[in-house]
């Protein structure tokens, strides 16, 4: 008489919820690598302060044309250097949002079918307590009717 509850979209769920661990994954991987990044951007900017640092404190001193050039040179570089860093950077955090949202999206669809399950399940609750009181009260009537013809 009591049929056990099975979701039909058991499966459809599942994957979604696969889904939503896998974009967790990702985004886990994107903040290490965004990490990293902020690491190397961290390193560039301490090499050109090293560089600007040592731009000042050679400036006691003569500085021949060719080590001044080489000197503006490594400067140049370790300023690239830092706004390249500083570039890749942004494309990083621009990876983490986007890969947050698929996040997101991820867990919207799995929670849709997570709150459907569970007013399925209400549902198969509700019927089966009405069937069981049917049959309660069936059995009832029953035992009444047969009390009665015995008078």
């Amino acid at each position: 008489m009591n049929r056990p509850f099975q979701f039909r979209l058991e499966r459809v769920r599942a994957l979604r919820q696969s889904a939503e661990k896998s974009a967790k994954e990702e985004l886990a991987e994107s903040l290490s690598y965004r990490l990293k990044g902020e690491a190397m951007l961290r390193a560039a900017a301490e090499r050109l302060e090293g560089a600007q640092a040592a731009w000042r404190g050679d400036s006691a001193g003569v500085v021949t044309g060719p080590q001044l050039m080489a000197r503006q040179s490594y400067l140049e570089r370790a300023e690239r250097a830092r706004m390249a860093a500083a570039e890749d950077l942004i494309r990083r955090e621009a990876d983490v949002e986007a890969r947050r949202e698929r996040l997101i999206a991820a867990a919207r669809d799995r929670q849709a079918l997570d709150r459907l399950k569970e007013r399925r399940r209400e549902d198969h609750r509700r019927e089966e307590s009405r069937t069981e009181t049917a049959a309660l009260d069936e059995m009832a009537l029953s035992i009444y009717r047969r009390r009665e013809a015995l008078r």
